[in-house]
């Protein structure tokens, strides 16, 4: 059998996901209360259909999460909780990338830098290892990866192709040729091709342009995307740029991608500060897919685009107006876990 390792797609089967609890110790500690409500709403979203795997620091903050998410109406004999210390929550983009072998997994742990070094990462750094050293994994061979990328910043078909932004990963590696950072990613992913997106952007987003915030695959022959059809907003040209290179992009066959357009919200500001609402951040799971809301008119537009995106899935909304606050959505703030990673 070829055991060469593959990055599967995101709606393949899961055995869990994993999150970590918001805490007085984080970002979130001024807004902590509705933080802490919308997590919930998301862990018992994904506790409905599979195992939640949720990081706490200490027991006093496990009892906080249980007692919320019992509050949510959580399944708790789905959900398992982790004592590990972490600076903050994005667990998309300092969990581990996981590779699946024919004999178990290979599990990616690159440099995680906060985003270029904007933030405090030492302990969200360590995580992967951390959580390897506890022996929470099935034949998981545990690789330490001496490249900045984080999981917010790749999409992948599960096929052998990738899908990023140049300018993310142009801002982690200003040193390196774009063949240079083609290589690393191709041969530690097991990519055979990459899609560049040079076009792109939200406001109040401090990952410089991750995709998962932007386009995302739906199917090997389909993507999903943030569509801006408002002349007068400030991504306009961008946004319609971007979606022109899509419209560009040839799948494996040499056929156009199906594209589905994602309807624009309104522009939500906190203390004169845009924040970044993108209705792309959701996170496929067994069965489903959970789409961010932001109490905005279009959130019902955005549930039917996705459910034409992902027939076969039941979509199911869940309101994150509260996590755009720190910059980041549902998606930045989940790492799905392949099927059989997981003791």
């Amino acid at each position: 059998m070829n055991d060469t390792p593959r990055f599967p797609a995101e709606w393949e089967p899961q055995s869990a996901v994993l999150m970590a609890w918001p805490h007085s110790g984080t970002d979130w500690a001024a807004r902590l209360h509705t933080t802490r409500a919308c997590f919930a709403g998301i862990a018992a979203a994904i506790s409905e259909r599979q195992t939640l795997l949720l990081l706490a620091p200490d027991p006093a903050i496990e009892a906080d999460a249980r007692s919320d998410l019992a509050q949510a109406g959580a399944d708790l004999t789905r959900v398992r909780f982790i004592t590990l210390p972490y600076n903050d929550t994005w667990l998309r983009d300092s969990g581990p990338i996981t590779l699946r072998k024919t004999d178990g997994f290979a599990l990616l742990d690159f440099h995680f830098t906060a985003w270029g070094g904007k933030f405090e990462a030492g302990l969200d750094d360590r995580i992967v290892a951390e959580m390897a050293a506890q022996g929470l994994f099935r034949n998981a061979e545990h690789r330490r990866v001496n490249f900045a990328l984080e999981g917010g910043g790749i999409e992948t078909d599960g096929a052998g192709t990738l899908l990023s932004t140049w300018h993310c990963l142009n801002e982690r590696h200003p040193d390196k040729s774009r063949t240079e950072i083609e290589h690393v990613l191709k041969a530690q992913l097991r990519q055979n091709r990459l899609l560049w997106l040079e076009h792109g952007y939200l406001e109040g987003d401090d990952t410089d342009a991750h995709i998962d915030t932007l386009a995302r695959f739906a199917s090997e022959d389909a993507i999903v995307y943030q569509a801006c059809e408002d002349p007068e907003d400030s991504h306009y040209d961008e946004l319609q740029a971007m979606a022109n290179e899509l419209r560009q992009l040839r799948t494996v066959s040499g056929h156009p991608y199906a594209l589905h357009a994602l309807p624009w919200p309104k522009p939500i500001l906190d203390e004169g500060r845009r924040l970044a609402a993108s209705y792309a951040n959701f996170l496929i799971i067994n069965g489903a897919v959970l789409m961010p809301l932001y109490d905005d008119a279009a959130d019902a537009k955005a549930l039917a685009v996705m459910q034409k995106a992902f027939p076969a899935h039941d979509i199911i909304g869940i309101p994150c107006r509260d996590l755009i606050w720190q910059n980041g959505s549902l998606h930045c703030c989940t790492m799905q876990l392949p099927e059989g990673l997981l003791k």
